[in-house]
C-alpha cells in the first residue's frame, strides 16, 4: 500500500512537471498569428527590476518602439524599464532600415534580442514577444507575479504584404477614439492596412475645404437617422499619424458612382434628377426600378436628393455626363490624397446598379487617372475590372469570381475578401444578436478554414496583393457591436494573411485563440465565445 501511496505521489510530481514545462514552452503560449517557425529551448526569460531596454539603431520609429514595449511592461509589472543606446537585457537590434517585415526573436535566459532589417520587423517582433508573456501582461493594471517568458528562437515573416481590415464608418459613424482603439487591437495581430470606408449613402465623414456642404449635409444623419458625424481634416491626420506609429497605413474610400446619395443631397446640382425619399424597402425597390427610365430624360431638374437612412442600395448614381462631377472628384481626391502619406485611394465601384455600363466603364477609366494624377493607387472592387485598368491597380475581390480573373488577365492584382470568408458583419449562426447573412453565416472555423491562394480558379498566389476583412456597419452602433463582431474571427483572417499555408492548422488555432481570448477578456473586449473553441 505504501509503495502504491509512493508511486501515486511520484506521478502526481510528473504530471505537475510535464503541465510545466508544456506552459513554459515558446510553441505553447498563444502567438497569434503562427509564426512561421518556433524553436522552443529550455529555460526562461525573467522579467524583475533591473530588466532594461537598448536600442540598437537609430530613427524616430525604432525609438517609438521602445517606448511602446517599455510602457506595456511597466504597466504590468510595475517595473521602471529604462530604454537607453547603452546596455539593456532586453535589445532592439535594427541592422538596417530596407523596410523588410520579417524579423527574429531569441529568447534566452538572461538576454532577448529582436533583430530586423526593418523597423516594422522590429515592431513585429515586439507583438509577438509580448504574447509569450503570461495573458496577464494585458490586464490594465499591474500584477504581483512572476513575469517570465519561455526561451527559445522565432524566425518569422508574412505570407501576404498586404494583410488589412476595413471599417465602414459611413453607415454609423465611430469616432477617433473608437477608430485608434481598433487600430490597436489591429496593431496586435500584425495587420499592417486600415480601409477607412468614408462615404455611402448614409454619410459623407471626411471634411473637403472645398466643397463643405459634403459634411455640413452628408455627415448630418447615419442608419436609423442617428446624428451622425465626421472627420475634420485634423482628426483624419491624427488618425493616420497614430496607425502610422503602429506600422498601419491608412487607405481612404471615397465609394463612386453608386453609393452617392450623400453627396446629392449636399450638392443639388450634382444630382441627376432621381430624389430617393427615405421610406421602406418597397419603395427603395420601386425607385431602382424606374431609375434608369429617368436618367434618360433630356430635362433634368437638378435638386438635392433627400438625406437617406436605410440599408438597401444600388439606388444612386452620379452624372457621368456632367463635367462638375469630375471637378467634386478631383477635388477630393485632391485634399485627401495631400494628408493621406500611403499608396492606396480606394474608388469604391461596387453596385452601381442604376449607371449605364457604357457610363459607369466611361466613369471608371476616367476617375483611375485623376487618382493616378495626385500620386496614388487605385484599389476598387472587383466590378472595377470590368472596365480597363491602369497598370499596378487594385481589383478587391468580393463577390463576383470572374470580375477577379478580368483583373489577373488584365496583368493586375486582387485584393482578397470573399464575402463568405471575410466579411466580419455576417452574422456566426442564426441566433447572432446583430449582423447580417445574405452572404453566409460564417463561424470561426469557416473563417479560418480557406486559403486565398486556391479560394478560386485561376486566382494564385502571385495574383493577390493580400487579405482584408470588412466590417460593414448597418448593424453596429456601440464599440461592444463592433468588437463581437469582429473578434476572434479577425484573428483568423490575420493568421490567413501572415501564416504559411502549411503551418496552419484548425486545432492549433483553436488552443491559441483559446489563450488570445484571455488576453481579450483582461481588457474587456467584448469578444465572440464561439462553441468551437474551448475557451
Amino acid at each position: 500500500m505504501k509503495k502504491f501511496k509512493l508511486a501515486f505521489a511520484i506521478s502526481i510530481v510528473l504530471l505537475a512537471t510535464a503541465c510545466q514545462n508544456q506552459k513554459e514552452s515558446l510553441d505553447a503560449v498563444g502567438i497569434m498569428p503562427l509564426p512561421a517557425s518556433v524553436i522552443p529551448a529550455s529555460g526562461s526569460f525573467q522579467v524583475n527590476e533591473s530588466t532594461s531596454i537598448q536600442i540598437s539603431g537609430s530613427g524616430e520609429e525604432l525609438s517609438f518602439i521602445a517606448d511602446y514595449l517599455a510602457q506595456k511592461l511597466r504597466n504590468a509589472t510595475g517595473f521602471a524599464i529604462p530604454v537607453s543606446g547603452d546596455a539593456g537585457s532586453i535589445v532592439l537590434d535594427l541592422k538596417s532600415n530596407s523596410g523588410d517585415e520579417s524579423y527574429e526573436l531569441e529568447i534566452g535566459e538572461e538576454k532577448i534580442v529582436i533583430s530586423s532589417n526593418g523597423v516594422s520587423g522590429i515592431f513585429y517582433g515586439v507583438q509577438t514577444l509580448l504574447q509569450a508573456f503570461p495573458a496577464e501582461l494585458f490586464s490594465p493594471n499591474p500584477s504581483n507575479q512572476t513575469w517570465e517568458v519561455p526561451a527559445g528562437k522565432i524566425v518569422d515573416k508574412p505570407k501576404y504584404a498586404y494583410r488589412g481590415s476595413m471599417l465602414d464608418v459611413s453607415r454609423h459613424f465611430m469616432g477617433v477614439e473608437e477608430v485608434k482603439h481598433y487600430i490597436d487591437l489591429m496593431a496586435e495581430l500584425k495587420l499592417n492596412y486600415l480601409h477607412l470606408h468614408l462615404t455611402d449613402d448614409q454619410g459623407w465623414r471626411i471634411e473637403i475645404k472645398s466643397w463643405p456642404k459634403l459634411t455640413e449635409i452628408g455627415g448630418s444623419t447615419q442608419v436609423g437617422g442617428g446624428e451622425g458625424g465626421y472627420y475634420t481634416q485634423e482628426d483624419y491626420v491624427d488618425i493616420v499619424k497614430y496607425a502610422s506609429q503602429r506600422f498601419i497605413t491608412i487607405v481612404p474610400e471615397v465609394d463612386m458612382p453608386g453609393h452617392t446619395n450623400a453627396i446629392l443631397a449636399s450638392y443639388g446640382e450634382l444630382n441627376s434628377g432621381i430624389n430617393l425619399p427615405d421610406g421602406d424597402t418597397e419603395t427603395v425597390t420601386k425607385s431602382v426600378e424606374k431609375a434608369e427610365g429617368e436618367l434618360k430624360k433630356s430635362n433634368i431638374i437638378r435638386e438635392p436628393a433627400e438625406l437617406y437612412t436605410g440599408i438597401e442600395v444600388g439606388f444612386s448614381t452620379l452624372d457621368t455626363d456632367l463635367e462638375l462631377t469630375y471637378q467634386l472628384i478631383d477635388d477630393v481626391v485632391r485634399e485627401l490624397s495631400a494628408i493621406t502619406p500611403g499608396p492606396y485611394f480606394h474608388i469604391g465601384g461596387d453596385e452601381s446598379h442604376v449607371t449605364k455600363k457604357d457610363d459607369y466603364i466611361y466613369f471608371i477609366e476616367r476617375v483611375q487617372e485623376i487618382v493616378k494624377s495626385h500620386g496614388k493607387i487605385s484599389i476598387g472592387w472587383d466590378e472595377i475590372a470590368t472596365t480597363t485598368l491602369l497598370p499596378g491597380n487594385v481589383a478587391q475581390f468580393w463577390a463576383m469570381a470572374d470580375n477577379a480573373k478580368l483583373a489577373q488577365e488584365q496583368g493586375n492584382q486582387v485584393l482578397m475578401s470573399p464575402a463568405k470568408k471575410a466579411y466580419l458583419d455576417m452574422q456566426y449562426d442564426s441566433t447572432t444578436r446583430i449582423g447580417l447573412h445574405w452572404a453566409a453565416y460564417i463561424e470561426l472555423d469557416s473563417a479560418y478554414l480557406w486559403d486565398p491562394a486556391n479560394y478560386t480558379d485561376g486566382i494564385t498566389k502571385k495574383d493577390i496583393l493580400g487579405v482584408e476583412a470588412p466590417l460593414w456597419t448597418e448593424t453596429v452602433v456601440t464599440r461592444d457591436d463592433l468588437e463581437y463582431l469582429v473578434f476572434p474571427r479577425l484573428a483568423a483572417i490575420a493568421e490567413v494573411a501572415w501564416t504559411p499555408t502549411e503551418k496552419r492548422n484548425w486545432e492549433s488555432f483553436k488552443k491559441r485563440i483559446a489563450i488570445q481570448g484571455k488576453r481579450w477578456e483582461l481588457r474587456d473586449i467584448n469578444f465572440y465565445k464561439s462553441p468551437k473553441v474551448d475557451w
